[in-house]
């Protein structure tokens, strides 16, 4: 079965933030639609998303991303396409979906000039970082973050 990518529209709303929950639940599915309102759906010329879709029409899994002009660990140029996040539903996955969604972004970014594609995950989620290094990412840095209020 062959997925089909387009770029996420308001049509897509609903289903898209109900991926969105999925990744990230401690945001309330209320936050994910005012999110994409905001950022993906407001025509910010720095700022795509990808929707995937299943031979039923269904919305699968999604791929954000972002032009960063400041500075990106391990990247040296500017702008860089930056993943802000992908997800593919359990049942959907290890079916190439992810790999269709991230060169859909790198040709998004490729046009726009990019010649580095970044992203991150934390440093517990090793499923992710598989997911990276199988999309052809490389790593380039481990970072812990502190903060010391005053």
């Amino acid at each position: 079965m062959e997925s089909m990518i387009e770029v996420g529209t308001i049509k897509d709303l609903e289903p898209w933030a109900r991926l969105r929950l999925a990744l990230w639940p401690h945001h309330s599915l209320e936050d994910h639609r005012a999110e994409l309102s905001r950022a993906f759906l407001s025509e910010n010329a720095e700022a795509v998303a990808f929707i995937a879709r299943n031979a039923a029409n269904d919305a699968v899994g999604f791929a954000e991303a972002t032009l960063r002009h400041d500075y990106v660990n391990g990247c040296s140029s500017s702008p860089v396409l930056f993943l802000e996040g992908i997800y593919i539903r359990p049942v959907d996955r290890r079916k190439g979906i992810a790999g269709l969604l991230c060169n859909a972004v790198a040709v998004w970014g490729k046009s726009l000039g990019c010649v580095e594609f970044g992203s991150d995950a934390p440093l517990e989620n090793s499923a992710s970082h598989a997911l990276h290094a199988a999309l052809g990412f490389e790593e380039t840095q481990r970072v812990v973050f502190f903060r010391k209020p005053l």
